[in-house]
């Protein structure tokens, strides 16, 4: 028998733009399930668009970074507690934390003592590094919900349950892209040559970022003048920020924000012939969308500091840990600059079978992931609650 309401609220929370797209498609598909569902905690446009309520913006946790934390951490501590608060007065019939490990795995604990089901979509990577927080996972969490295959194999040895859920952008993007059609969006001519900068979605990532993508894109227009450089900007915050910077870099390329819609990173990604970017789930969906690129990464000194030596993965982007392999150029701290950036990028630019190969590769890797992440996720987490 079902246990939970005949109108049943779930507590939800996100903490940057690819949880939102993830929360998005399994508010989504719980609707189906449960038609008269609430969802209610931090939701992101997209998640506000499916049908969730949000009580704080999302914005607020998107900070990482474990020095960048500190500066944050009466803040997010004060919603952490409202939240738990919220949510018990709710009686939520179960919390789905996405993403954000800092803070959800300290929001669900509690809520697990008080008799709610806790999920936790998209493992933290902890397979990679500190392996220890894998106990406090389990007190914490009665299901998680992992992208990547190897991750439930990595719970199932830890008696932790986990589902395999695929990722639903490998089931939303189609196999073949139609990159005229993303310019024709942007008012790109069909030929151009289009270089897309992402620096991130959280503001200390961008401000760390954006200089050297900037410096980079400018030795690139020297070595390409023909080029176009195009970079999202995800919503006014980061708008105003790229803004900002852009115009001390002295580099011409255009903004596309928010007025084309929650997935203008999406957009912008799909109408490029090259996406230079932070690390992040954004490169999977460059990968999905079979879009060359180059990735880096770098943090507060500080956090580096204390973080490199508990790190025991190969690799830092997606597409290479999906591989196992060095399918794209990865730029790690003092190794990500500009002139490294730029010999990387031109790289894909200029060498025709460097390109093809990998994309080919992508492809792949995208059919072995569409198994309809969405609906998988929203069944496991149905049979959690009727289960109990």
């Amino acid at each position: 028998m079902n246990p939970i309401r005949p109108k049943p609220v779930f507590g939800i929370v996100a903490g940057e733009v690819s949880g939102d797209t993830l929360g998005a498609g399994l508010i989504r598909a719980l609707k189906k399930r449960y038609p008269d569902a609430r969802f209610v905690g931090i939701c992101g446009p997209q998640m506000q668009e499916a049908g969730g309520e949000s009580w704080f913006p999302m914005e607020r946790l998107s900070v990482m970074g474990l020095v960048e934390v500190l500066g944050r951490i009466r803040e997010l501590f004060s919603i952490r507690d409202e939240l738990q608060r919220r949510f018990i007065e709710e009686k939520i019939d179960c919390f789905i934390g996405i993403d954000a490990p800092d803070f959800n795995l300290r929001v669900a604990p509690s809520l697990k003592l008080a008799g709610i089901p806790t999920v936790h979509y998209v493992s933290p990577t902890v397979w990679a590094w500190r392996q220890g927080r894998i106990h406090k996972i389990k007190a914490a969490i009665d299901l998680m919900l992992c992208l990547l295959p190897f991750e439930k194999a990595f719970y199932d040895r830890h008696e932790l349950k986990a589902v395999f859920v695929g990722h639903p952008l490998a089931d939303s993007i189609p196999l073949e892209h139609d990159v005229r059609h993303a310019r024709q969006q942007l008012g790109i001519a069909p030929d151009a040559k289009v270089i897309a900068l992402l620096p991130g979605s959280r503001g200390g990532e961008v401000s760390r970022l954006a200089p050297v993508l900037f410096e980079a894109g400018k030795k690139l227009a020297q070595k390409y003048p023909d080029a176009e450089f195009v970079i999202p900007a995800i919503n006014s915050f980061r708008r105003e920020q790229i803004t900002a910077l852009l115009a001390e870099s002295g580099l011409n390329a255009r903004i596309a924000d928010e007025r084309y819609g929650a997935g203008v990173g999406r957009l912008v990604m799909g109408a490029a012939d090259l996406v230079i970017m932070a690390s992040g789930t954004a490169t999977l969906e460059a990968m999905l969308l079979k879009r060359p690129m180059v990735v880096l990464y770098k943090m507060h000194w500080l956090t580096y500091l204390l973080v490199r030596y508990m790190v025991t993965s190969r690799f830092f982007s997606l597409p290479n840990l999906l591989a196992d392999d060095t399918l794209v150029p990865e730029l790690l701290q003092g190794a990500a600059t500009p002139q490294a950036v730029t010999d990387a990028a031109s790289q894909w630019l200029d060498d025709a079978d460097y390109r093809d190969s990998r994309i080919s590769r992508f492809a792949a890797i995208h059919r072995s992931m569409q198994v309809n992440g969405s609906e998988t996720g929203a069944e496991a987490i149905q049979q959690l609650l009727e289960a109990r």
